[in-house]
């Protein structure tokens, strides 16, 4: 995808072609080969629908609610970039096919650096939590942006070992929903410190089905995923696979064979993931 600046009417057809509820980032793409804008897309897109007999299902959002929300947007400082544009992550735009749109509230440079994603158990043990604190804080001094997913546990201890170094957050609602609540403190911080993501209206609320999307952008922005303590049914797994089918490194840190929050982790080095042992072990 070549790269360029757009327009503010180039922008709102972007936001409001990806903001259709029966248009996801594949239908995205594929509509903006075939008629080369989102514009053009938009002008053929009722037609397109009423010939598949799902024309009651095609919502697209007017122009006052698109505007309004760009409106929002900068409101709070929050930046909406296309995927086509020079500041949205470059490795994120190689993902295939990358989110149509993101917003991006805090820091836009730390998104510019390399990328190393942590996630791991919600409900993560001392141990765990430390671990990922640490490996955080050690990835940052050695340049490398850590991103995670903002939620209890793993990811918040990434995110806070990161924090003086550069980390970023990817949310599964908008980025000025904050969830969950007990987070309330990092968020605020992330979002003058970090750099907060999502690729979800704004005021929207993070819910269950949103965050494999979520899980998505963590893996398309990073050159790396760390689990840490993830059972062997867990939302890390699916960022792991994500990793996996982005041509991205996976790699897991051991854990007791009895603890049921490392069996997702041994069961990744069993099947070839890296073994780690400390900061050193990812970077090579």
């Amino acid at each position: 995808m070549s790269t360029r600046e757009l327009s503010f009417a180039e922008k709102r057809d972007w936001l409001r072609l990806s903001r259709t509820a029966t248009v996801g980032p594949v239908a995205f793409r594929d509509l903006l080969r075939r008629y080369k804008s989102a514009g053009a897309a938009l002008d053929a897109l009722p037609g397109l629908v009423r010939n598949t007999g799902r024309a009651a299902k095609l919502n697209i959002p007017p122009l006052e609610a698109v505007e309004a929300e760009m409106e929002a947007s900068e409101n709070i400082g929050a930046k909406l970039l296309a995927a086509c544009e020079p500041d949205y992550p470059a490795l994120l735009r190689a993902a295939d096919p990358p989110p149509p749109v993101i917003s991006v509230l805090g820091k836009m440079d730390v998104l510019h650096r390399p990328c190393a994603a942590i996630v791991g158990s919600r409900n993560a043990s001392a141990i765990g939590l430390r671990f990922a604190r640490q490996i955080a804080g050690e990835l940052g001094e050695a340049g490398y942006t850590v991103v995670s997913g903002l939620a209890r546990g793993i990811d918040a201890c990434a995110h806070a070992g990161a924090m003086e170094t550069g980390t970023a957050a990817v949310l599964g609602g908008g980025v000025d929903h904050i969830y969950p609540k007990q987070n309330t403190d990092l968020y605020h911080e992330m979002a003058q410190r970090g750099a907060l993501v999502s690729e979800s209206p704004l005021g929207h609320r993070a819910t269950a089905r949103g965050f494999p999307r979520r899980n998505r952008i963590i893996s398309g922005l990073s050159r790396a995923v760390v689990v840490i303590e993830a059972a062997a049914k867990s939302g890390s797994l699916l960022t792991a696979k994500n990793a996996l089918d982005q041509g991205r490194e996976v790699l897991a840190v051991p854990g007791h064979p009895f603890d049921a929050r490392a069996s997702g982790c041994n069961m990744l080095i069993r099947d070839g993931a890296v073994l780690v042992r400390d900061a050193k072990d990812v970077i090579e």
